[in-house]
């Protein structure tokens, strides 16, 4: 057991930060160092050098022992925060170097530290004010604060750091010294492989810089691909799994830099054949263009894209439940809870809860999309509700119930989150579920009932169940269905979708222990040579011509219909970390780590077992890079994934609303309730 003291001693003088709507961000809390100014869109910004300042943020803990200590004495330092306009016409003539503090440090020690910043714009800021003006105006409206703070001139001086390990006292020059005996003490280092070390030089690679700062990574970068399409792109998606790599080896940057320069492309007025998207929806992705100017000038800009130029024209759902997802975890992971309470934040989270929640004709709690709008982007038949956006729009909602600021502002959409998760949790959980027993069930399913009471409230025709399903589901196991709709039960094996109900429990504790019994006992199916199917089985023959459109990229075994996608891995190990299934995912892992390096890191693999590289795979996939890291990483510091999902909550079953008896739609029995547990 390790004892870990930090004392710090501070000359404390006044100082102040401005804050000033500027194209040249400073999105990572760093200045740059030289900023060129432009007009553009008939307003004037301007950009200061304020690298002499720095800002300071203190971490109380909740943990017995380092909560004086940590709260009172150690400081971190940053530079000041400049607010920036649209993003997409920020100028490239910011440079500027980064001088790495230690806020990893705290987010390593304690996952649960909560960053309480000096006082600062978002708390000076009427809420209901700044949502006004950032909805109705737009992102070109910025507020001008001037705020006085209290600076430390002598930060990073080799002097006022005494750390105690043990009892023993180990002197520490700087931030970085503390930050290496304390890695040192919570995660020994061990020297990466081979493989490692080309996955993580790959990674390093794909890295885009915006304005001389790091905000994403390429969607694929192989050197040899003369037709790039929009792999060349920043995918909000796809770099989940890399900000999660470079989360755990303790490198945030490029992540805040992310989440706040996808946050200003929010809601921009993008349309397809002069029709406009609902205001929160964030782009799929994004690129970074240089744009000529007069006298030989020219600027970085972010171009968005929120589908307009996608295959299908089909706007991204789950961008923004991943963009929800990721800034929970940075926090978790860093102990950067600042970066939640920002007021632009904050109303970010808001837009898109509220293009999510927003009223509709339907009258199930799931979220109604189109095809192809998630990770399954092309025509397979996932229209309606299918169980991978719900499965992500449940855990959106909880992530964002958690860093939601509560206030009169704040409530009502507080108890609508409640109010959905319940009854989501409910529908899901009843009537997505499908075992040995449910089939039987179903089997035997009268057909055309006219009442509240009716058993097969969606009309379902026995006949719909495959004859594969009979012979493939084992006694022990089950698993959520793709899809229900009205007299439809998609009945496919759709694995992120069932991978993401352990994670965010979706499930009760009983379904996600038995989605992993039948991944382990259906281990050729779903894993075969190469982890893991993205769905099972595949759509052949009619069904594949009349579901698909014929696509010719997804034909049987191949892409999305029934391919192999390793980037599936870091899922699959959070899922079984979780459910205390590790041995599942180290079996992968190795499975993978075969041929992942020899195949030049592929985006997906074809046929039945997954033996073939994809027939139109991307070659150093990005994504497949960084699930095969974070999933190493996550195996050998599970501690790490336990701040990543999220447990059962049982008080949501108090309030479930959902059932429906003779007298009417009434509130279920908290009895009726706590059933669905199935602990």
């Amino acid at each position: 057991m390790y004892t870990i003291v930090l004392i710090a001693n501070f000359t404390m003088k006044t100082s102040y930060r401005f804050l000033y709507s500027c194209r040249n961000s400073a999105f990572s809390g760093f200045a740059p160092g030289k900023c060129h100014n432009t007009l553009i869109n008939s307003s004037s910004d301007f950009c200061f050098n304020l690298n002499s300042s720095r800002e300071f943020h203190t971490y109380p803990s909740r943990i017995s022992g380092f909560g004086p200590i940590i709260n009172e004495t150690y400081k971190v330092f940053r530079g000041p925060e400049l607010s920036c306009g649209q993003s997409r016409v920020l100028s490239s003539s910011c440079r500027g170097s980064v001088n790495k503090g230690v806020s990893s440090l705290i987010g390593r020690v304690v996952s649960n530290v909560r960053n309480y910043s000096t006082p600062s714009v978002e708390t000076r800021v009427n809420e209901k004010n700044f949502e006004r003006i950032y909805v109705q105006g737009g992102v070109n409206v910025k507020p001008v604060v001037l705020e006085r703070i209290d600076i430390d001139e002598n930060i990073g001086r080799e002097e006022g750091y005494k750390v105690e390990v043990d009892g023993q006292d180990v002197n520490k020059t700087n931030s970085e010294s503390v930050n290496e005996v304390v890695g040192e003490v919570l995660s020994p280092k061990r020297e990466d492989s081979d493989i490692e070390k080309e996955a993580w030089r790959l990674l390093q690679s794909a890295i885009v810089d915006y304005c001389g700062s790091p905000v994403g990574t390429l969607a694929a970068n192989d050197p040899g691909d003369k037709q790039p399409l929009n792999y060349d792109q920043v995918f909000i998606r796809d770099f989940v799994p890399s900000a999660l790599a470079f989360l755990l080896r303790g490198e945030g940057e490029i992540v805040r830099n992310f989440l706040l320069h996808t946050l200003q492309l929010q809601s921009w007025e993008k349309t397809v054949d002069c029709y406009s998207p609902g205001q929160g929806l964030m782009p799929a992705s994004f690129k970074v263009r240089t744009v000529p100017l007069d006298g030989n000038k020219s600027e970085e800009v972010l171009d968005p894209d929120f589908g307009e130029s996608a295959i299908g024209r089909v706007a991204p759902v789950d961008s923004g439940l991943w963009w929800i997802i990721l800034l929970r975890a940075y926090g978790k992971i860093t102990g950067d809870y600042a970066l939640q309470e920002r007021v632009d934040v904050q109303t970010g989270i808001k837009l898109i809860l509220n293009l999510c929640l927003a009223d509709g004709f339907d009258m199930f709690p799931s979220l109604l999309v189109t095809d192809g709008s998630c990770m399954i982007d092309r025509r397979m038949g996932i229209h309606g509700h299918p169980l991978e956006i719900q499965a992500l729009f449940y855990s959106a909602l909880r992530c964002s119930r958690e860093m939601l600021t509560v206030n009169d502002a704040s409530n009502n959409l507080v108890r609508a989150i409640n109010n959905r998760l319940s009854a989501l949790s409910f529908h899901i959980r009843e009537y997505y579920w499908v075992d040995m027993k449910k089939i039987n069930e179903i089997y035997r399913y009268k057909t055309e009932e006219y009442s509240t009471e009716a058993t097969n409230k969606f009309n379902i025709y026995p006949e719909q169940i495959p004859k594969w399903l009979m012979d493939w589901i084992p006694e022990e196991g089950g698993y959520m269905i793709g899809n229900l709709q009205p007299a439809h039960m998609d009945f496919r094996f759709f694995t992120l979708g069932n991978l993401w109900s352990i994670v965010s429990s979706l499930g009760t504790p009983k379904q996600n222990a038995a989605i992993l019994n039948l991944i382990e006992a259906k281990w050729d199916d779903l894993m075969g040579h190469m982890p893991l199917k993205i769905c099972y089985p595949a759509l052949e023959n009619e069904d594949w011509r009349i579901t698909t459109g014929s696509d010719p990229k997804n034909t049987p075994w191949s892409y999305h219909n029934g391919g192999s996608w390793p980037t599936l891995l870091w899922q699959f190990t959070l899922a079984c970390i979780k459910m205390g299934r590790a041995d599942l995912a180290s079996k992968a892992i190795t499975s993978a780590e075969k041929r992942l390096s020899m195949d030049r890191w592929p985006e997906y693999y074809d046929t039945r077992n997954g033996r073939f590289i994809g027939k139109q795979s991307r070659l150093y996939q990005t994504w497949t890079i960084a699930g095969f890291l974070t999933s190493k990483m996550l195996v050998e510091n599970p501690e790490m994934a336990s701040l990543l999902f999220l447990e059962e909550d049982y008080e949501l079953l108090e309030i479930c609303v959902c059932a429906l008896s003779k007298t009417g739609r009434k509130r279920c029995s908290r009895v009726a309730a706590k059933s669905q547990i199935l602990v």
